[in-house]
């Protein structure tokens, strides 16, 4: 099968030598026998699967698309979401310090469980925590084609409620010329970023395949904090005039060592008195004090040398679109994700008792407690079907129906490895078990009428209902049984109205309902025993375009009236996480502002920012006692801000092009102050932070290449300390004791690129 297609390439060998590398690197061509390389005018019919999940122009909504070519210049090794650093309202923060490894993003001040996720329209937010691990999809920016970043509840149709934001990646554009490519990054904290890419380009009998192997490794700006990332990403398919069928399969393996804890804020700041205070009423020794100055902000508490987080997930995409008759287009899609792994922990001083185990005795003296080491696995499936059937008239009204339905069937639990003392425990002890499994149906129907040439108007409504079951026993041994089913209504509508070629006013109203999380229900079993309610999202968006030649101008207000969101109380649970209740009123209302100025015919000037208040209308932190004497204390706040709001968000780049192939850019971010909790206490804040990075490419065409790229990324220029995420909890021992844990960020680094595109 292999040879045919080489002795074709043979007949010309100066000109096919290209190819033959192409060839030997992607061997699965030989399934596609004999076949010669073309042109083809259907890049485009991609764009129809996700087309049902993206805004335009005439959704009256905000949002920011990043295409291929911005994102290979910015993606030198960092994950995804210090991609999207300079985009309105966005906030970027990484555990390890320097963009790789465990990362994370809030928009509009809403985490990643706020945040809804489709990779190709399929839903990517874990079903249970309704996070998103981008650790778990190394390098994946370099299989992506664009993203697409909505502000608010936006027009997401599949997956987890949008309460901040959705981020729609699609990985399906491909390439129309074949070609093969090498890419290596290096940097500080001895990172190295590795890749192979590949595409036949689309071959007169309508197939194409793709493929890329990567790997990336990091030791961290923090101590210990390394990164060892690999994954592939393999998709073949075939088009025809006007259908396609794509399969896409790709997989990305972690082995993280944590970095989770953070350094006290003392120690980050410099505050000597407060590092003293800390070091004192914890009753930490000398030798331990000595140890966290001499880290100083690279501290890392873990000790143990395999306290790593090692986790691999599989993901499989059918992807397929047909044309029906004139006007019709049907898009189904099938998918699976596998994904399984641990993270394993030292423990010392632990009670048998919490481990289900017998107490030890030597010598007539009972031992109750032993150092050992714990792994927590997670085992799941999650799979289903995403659809949509979209009606292509050319008269003023155009729409598409679809829905999807999904589930997730995950095993929670953890076994003791290794214990100093054994008691009656067996090797891979297993101590607790149990299983989510999450059911999400969804229903919608969407359309654009055009009501004149200037005035169009956007309806979607969304029905969707979801169950979740938990059952088994929890890691403090306490049984656990529950089955919730919650039923949404989500209506959005937008007006769009052209003013002229270049202005352009728009609106929306939509409404976002969201479940709570897995945590939030096993939470509430063990502590409030007040069952979590469902939230509820009211979002307007106004805005004004100005799309000109050489300057463009957006601005957005936005109010996000929330019922019964989910906020940080200050209490924590009986494993040390942060406990979340309903208050009944909260909003978030700002001003989001975007120029692009082209200053002559080398430079372009684009800055965004965003002015908001985060507020709630009424909260009662919850202290905690622990001395025995004093006790629970709950304190009422009235209209006090959100935590991890920030009301000044800017960023934007100045570009600078002095010769062919050479780009220079500045990239600014300011973000300002962050309250770790919903207090509004000074004492409990990130500080505003002020960073500007530096990338420099420059891309030639050397004979025999189709193109070379060498890229520098200098991050944090000016060597700004700072930190960009916390925690912080308070508890009451003979007086008030709060503690604040930070995250610091790497002073200046840099990562240096090379591409080779053949």
């Amino acid at each position: 099968m292999v040879i045919l297609p080489l002795i074709c390439l043979c007949t010309n060998k100066k000109k096919n030598l290209k190819r033959l590398v192409q060839l030997s690197i992607l061997t699965l061509l030989s399934a596609l026998n004999g076949a010669v390389f073309a042109q083809s005018d259907t890049l485009d019919l991609n764009e129809v699967v996700v087309k049902s999940t993206r805004a335009n122009a005439k959704t009256g909504m905000a949002y920011s698309t990043i295409r291929e070519g911005e994102i290979a210049k910015q993606n030198v090794g960092q994950d995804i979401p210090f991609l999207l650093n300079q985009m309105p309202s966005v906030v970027v923060t990484s555990d390890a310090g320097a963009g790789i490894g465990y990362t994370g993003i809030r928009v509009r001040g809403s985490d990643a469980t706020r945040v809804n996720v489709t990779v190709n329209g399929i839903p990517f937010n874990d079903s249970e925590s309704q996070g998103v691990f981008w650790v778990n999809m190394p390098d994946f920016a370099s299989s992506v084609s664009s993203i697409q970043l909505q502000r608010g509840v936006g027009t997401s149709t599949n997956g987890a409620g949008a309460f901040g934001a959705s981020i729609n990646v699609s990985t399906l554009k491909y390439s129309a010329e074949p070609f093969a490519e090498i890419n290596t990054s290096v940097g500080s904290f001895n990172s190295l970023k590795t890749n192979v890419m590949a595409s036949t380009g689309l071959m007169d009998n309508g197939f194409v395949l793709d493929a890329r192997l990567s790997r990336i490794a990091s030791d961290g700006f923090v101590d210990r904090a390394s990164s060892d990332l690999k994954s592939f990403y393999v998709s073949g398919g075939y088009y025809g005039k006007d259908n396609f069928v794509r399969f896409n399969v790709f997989s990305g393996k972690e082995k993280t060592y944590q970095s989770w804890y953070g350094i006290p804020q003392s120690l980050a700041t410099g505050d000597a008195d407060g590092f003293q205070a800390f070091i004192d009423r914890n009753y930490y020794d000398e030798n331990f004090k000595s140890e966290l100055l001499a880290s100083g902000r690279t501290y890392n508490w873990y000790q143990y040398e395999n306290e790593v987080d090692n986790y691999q997930q599989d993901h499989y995409q059918l992807i397929t679109s047909f044309k029906i008759g004139a006007n019709w287009r049907f898009n189904p899609t099938l998918h699976y994700t596998k994904g399984r792994g641990y993270y394993e922990q030292y423990k010392d001083g632990r009670s048998f008792e919490d481990y289900g185990l017998e107490n030890v005795v030597i010598g007539g003296e009972v031992i109750d407690e032993t150092d050992l080491i714990q792994r927590k696995w997670l085992d799941n499936d999650f799979y289903g079907a995403v659809w949509s059937l979209d009606y292509e008239g050319q008269g003023k009204l155009t729409g598409s129906f679809g829905g999807g339905l999904n589930k997730y069937d995950g095993d929670h639990f953890g076994e003791v490895i290794w214990a100093q003392y054994a008691s009656n425990g067996n090797i891979r002890e297993r101590w607790y078990d149990n299983t989510g499994v999450k059911t999400d149906f969804n229903i919608y129907g969407k359309g654009f009428y055009q009501f004149s040439e200037k005035l169009n108007a956007y309806l979607d409504v969304q029905f969707r209902n979801v169950g979740l079951e938990i059952d088994g026993t929890t890691e403090i041994l306490a049984p656990l049984s529950t089955d919730d089913t919650y039923s949404f209504f989500n209506p959005k509508f937008g007006l769009n109205f052209n003013i002229d070629k270049a202005n352009s006013v728009y609106g929306s109203f939509a409404v976002g309902n969201k479940e709570p999380s897995r945590q939030d229900i096993v939470d509430a079993v063990f502590s409030s025993n007040v069952k979590p309610k469902a939230e509820n999202l009211q979002d307007i968006e106004l805005g004004f375009r100005h799309l000109a030649l050489n300057t463009q101008f957006e601005v957005n207000g936005y109010f996000m009236n929330y019922k019964d969101q989910l906020v940080l109380t200050g209490a924590i649970n009986n494993v040390g996480e942060a406990v979340r209740v309903n208050v009944p009123k909260s909003y978030r209302a700002g001003i989001e502002l975007q120029v692009a100025q082209k200053l002559g015919e080398k430079m372009l000037l684009s800055v965004n920012t965003t002015l908001s208040s985060n507020k709630i209308d009424a909260f009662k932190e919850f202290i905690p006692s622990y001395d025995g004497e004093t006790p629970d204390a709950v304190n009422a706040f009235d209209d006090t801000d959100i935590a991890f709001s920030p009301n000044i968000i800017a960023g934007g780049s100045l570009t600078y092009k002095p010769a062919k192939g050479l780009e220079l850019a500045l990239l600014p971010k300011y973000v300002g102050k962050q309250y770790l909790d919903n207090t509004s206490n000074d004492e409990r804040a990130l500080d505003a932070f002020f960073v500007n990075d530096l990338r420099v490419n420059y891309s030639f065409k050397p004979k025999g290449l189709k193109n070379v790229t060498l890229s520098l990324l200098v991050n944090n220029l000016f060597n700004v300390e700072y930190e960009s995420n916390g925690y912080t909890y308070s508890y009451l021992y003979y007086g008030l004791i709060t503690e604040n844990f930070v995250y610091p960020q790497a002073g200046t680094n840099f990562l240096a690129a090379l591409k080779i595109r053949m």
